[in-house]
């Protein structure tokens, strides 16, 4: 099969799920408007939990940089299990990210065939206006989430950074080496969760107003 036939093939067969996937929720009386609602509380929820897993990480990134005896071993074990939770929570966060994107996407092109449906033209214009302006709330909120999620990457990598220099390096003069980096990782953090309360700001609003 060639590579075109192959993506029309993968389109078809991912819209079939995403039609099947609606239709069992439609049975169960939730909409897309519904699972909208539901996408970004989901989202919104997994910002707050990793705005916790990144301070937890910094923190215990502080208490190995601030090593003045007692087992070193375990310090970093714990910091490097909380460097893995940043990592998954932060896999949770991109997931209901491009769900968020997805269902509004097959909202707003669900509500545009379903306009061209109305014999009443004022109703017609009316719904037109409510896309519109609905349209324009959403791109604020991804905006706002992407925007979000583009700040866990770099603190993802310093905390990966700090992880694999010490595995090979676990020692008191290794760790006193990295004394620095835990207050630039802080710097990077606060921005991190001032855009995610930002998100989440936004998120609220939306939720409002949908």
């Amino acid at each position: 099969m060639s590579p075109r036939l192959l993506l029309a093939s993968l389109v078809f067969t991912l819209a079939a799920c995403n039609t099947v996937y609606y239709a069992a929720w439609e049975k169960l009386g939730f909409e897309k408007r519904d699972l909208l609602k539901s996408a970004v509380k989901a989202a919104r929820g997994e910002q707050k939990e990793a705005g916790g897993e990144f301070q937890d990480a910094l923190t215990q990134l502080q208490k190995l940089t601030g090593y003045s005896g007692g087992n070193l071993e375990s310090a970093y074990n714990r910091f490097k299990g909380e460097y893995e939770d940043c990592e998954a929570q932060a896999t949770r966060v991109r997931e209901e990210i491009r769900e968020v994107d997805t269902v509004a996407r097959d909202l707003f092109r669900e509500w545009e065939r379903e306009i061209r449906q109305y014999e009443s033209a004022s109703l017609a214009a009316d719904s037109r206006r409510k896309l519109a302006d609905t349209r324009s709330r959403f791109e604020q909120l991804s905006s706002s989430l992407h925007a979000a999620e583009s700040t866990m990457e770099p603190v993802l990598r310093q905390f990966r950074d700090q992880v694999l220099y010490l595995k090979h390096n676990l020692n008191a003069a290794a760790v006193g080496s990295l004394r620095g980096k835990a207050d630039n990782i802080q710097g990077d953090i606060q921005r991190l969760l001032e855009q995610m309360n930002r998100s989440i700001a936004e998120a609220d609003r939306f939720i409002q107003t949908l």
